[in-house]
């Protein structure tokens, strides 16, 4: 059977939705990480079928060994795939094939044990404390009335004072308005959290529903883009990249930047990492230590900067 291009036998294809439905269902697993699995396994599939010799069912995947997913990882590497890309599609191949062992009673002990390429993880580039305040006030200068200066004031104001991220904040309804102290927001995989808000992010937001020229109501997004429709996310990184160009900072100076400030800056002023992971929302603590990183490099710099003998 030949879909879109890829080459994968009935059974594979139909143990792969099977796979995909138990993720949505059971996991909460996102529409975008969905179609992420879905894509990597299929080009996985694809480059087994290829690399066995033809088409094969669920035995091919339970014979596999560890000398096929060398073979499939050196075919990446071959297509310049980076490291960090290569780990992400193995762990979703064994994911996968960990649960079609479970459903057919074979050992998949070789393939789970098979390691990614080693790659140097990225740090959080966070803005410093007075870049995170001031191009807020950059980025409600730049717009071209003022509903919708108030508009992107409020959202980068909650991104920066919640730690929301972009799509958290568009997912708001105008039930949001009046801002409550605390929000209750659903996060990736269906996951929900508690997310205290500021009088200033309150204020904010009140500021942009009294100028809006559009009826917020309940259940409508309470942020609007131009014609009175949901905002695009794409306008907010627009709007961040202008300021940021004004002010003279780095491309990583972009919307998620704010909330990877909202975390740093909290883990500054002695904010408790787990207290963090919450209110990130992160499913894992390794996830949120990526600040104390941060926040290490940074004291370091401070350090060979200011000691006399560094």
């Amino acid at each position: 059977m030949t879909a879109g291009g890829l080459a994968i036998s009935a059974a594979q294809r139909e143990a792969l939705t099977r796979w995909l439905d138990h993720l949505r269902a059971l996991k909460g697993a996102a529409d975008n990480t969905l179609a992420a699995y879905a894509r990597d396994l299929g080009q996985f599939l694809d480059f087994l079928s290829h690399h066995q010799g033809g088409q094969a069912g669920l035995g091919a995947l339970t014979t596999l060994g560890q000398v096929d997913l060398r073979a499939w990882m050196a075919d990446l590497r071959g297509h310049e795939i980076s490291p960090r890309s290569i780990a992400r599609k193995l762990s979703a191949v064994k994911g996968f094939l960990a649960f079609v062992a479970d459903q057919t009673g074979a050992d998949a002990t070789a393939t789970l044990s098979a390691r990614g390429p080693k790659y140097r993880r990225k740090l959080p580039r966070p803005l410093s404390e007075a870049a995170a305040q001031d191009i807020i006030q950059v980025v409600g200068d730049q717009a071209r009335s003022d509903w919708v200066a108030a508009r992107d004031m409020a959202i980068v104001t909650l991104l920066y004072g919640s730690g929301l991220r972009i799509s958290e904040a568009l997912g708001l309804t105008g039930r949001a308005h009046p801002l409550p102290d605390v929000l209750r927001i659903l996060g990736k995989g269906g996951k929900e959290r508690l997310v205290p808000t500021l009088p200033v992010t309150a204020q904010a937001i009140a500021r942009y529903a009294a100028l809006c020229p559009f009826d917020l109501t309940p259940d409508a997004p309470l942020f609007r883009g131009a014609r009175g429709g949901p905002l695009n996310p794409r306008l907010v990184q627009k709007v961040m990249e202008q300021a940021r160009l004004q002010m003279g900072l780095p491309a990583t100076a972009t919307p998620h930047a704010l909330r990877h400030s909202f975390a740093t800056h909290l883990l500054s002023a002695g904010g408790d990492l787990r207290a963090i992971q919450e209110l990130l929302g992160h499913a894992s603590l390794s996830t949120t230590q990526a600040y104390t990183a941060v926040d290490t490099a940074r004291l370091m710099e401070v350090y060979e900067k200011a000691h006399p003998r560094a």
